[in-house]
């Protein structure tokens, strides 16, 4: 399974909030052998937010938003997910009755727009606050709080699966651009990523779907690099 992340705010751009939803939503999907393809951050523009969904949710298997969602002249999200679905807001029946059976507002308390979703949408309940997210197909729309965007993936969080992501590591004491001839081999050779990161050794992250190819190609990389252990590190 394949997703793209889009985290949503001016704020993130303008840097002063770190986009921690996106680090979080990341492992929260690699734990469940899900591929993160791409994490981008957008403006509380609705034509932009509307053009990446509407790309995004074509490329790659789900897409999930954070960000931008409620009743406040920004939060701009559900009419930018509409667009991108070609589909008008609506008044959620389901929004309504939540949240007045789990948070205590009458109909008359609330804000214009903060029950609507796009219409054919799925509501999902926000447990830690007022405005819903909803599901469109494959476009997950979550909030950017923290708290309520955790809380909400855990009512989705059964959508998200892949294939088991088996991981070797190997380490290197060599600089990481010596080593780029071996990396090249061991991705040609077997049916792997590899990743490089580099530090005081240089770690070389090895992930595939079986585990006897990851096993082999970590073992043929380990006897081609120079380890810490041969340096006397």
């Amino acid at each position: 399974m394949r997703v793209g992340l889009v985290t949503i705010g001016d704020e993130l751009l303008a840097g002063e909030t770190v986009n921690t939803n996106g680090a979080w939503l990341a492992e929260q999907l690699a734990e469940r052998s899900v591929r993160v393809e791409r994490i981008v951050v957008v403006p509380d523009r609705i034509e932009d937010i509307a053009e990446v969904v509407d790309d995004y949710r074509q490329r790659y298997d789900a897409v999930i938003t954070t960000g931008g969602i409620g009743p406040t002249h920004d939060d701009v999200t559900m009419r930018a997910v509409a667009e991108a679905f070609d589909v008008s807001l609506e008044r959620n029946q389901a929004a309504l009755e939540w949240i007045e059976s789990h948070h205590g507002y009458t109909r008359e308390d609330l804000t214009e727009e903060t029950a609507d979703i796009p219409r054919g949408a799925r509501m999902i309940p926000n447990q830690e606050g007022v405005a819903p997210g909803c599901v469109l197909a494959n476009v997950y729309v979550l909030p950017g709080v923290p708290e309520e965007m955790k809380a909400m993936f855990g009512e989705v969080a059964t959508d998200f699966s892949g294939e088991s992501i088996h991981v070797e590591t190997v380490y290197a004491a060599e600089p990481e651009s010596a080593l780029l001839d071996r990396i090249e081999a061991v991705g040609e050779r077997f049916d792997v990523t590899v990743g490089s990161y580099p530090g005081e050794n240089v770690r070389l992250k090895l992930s595939g779907n079986d585990i006897g190819t990851v096993s082999a190609a970590a073992g043929w990389l380990r006897e081609r690099v120079e380890s810490p252990d041969e340096t006397g590190d």
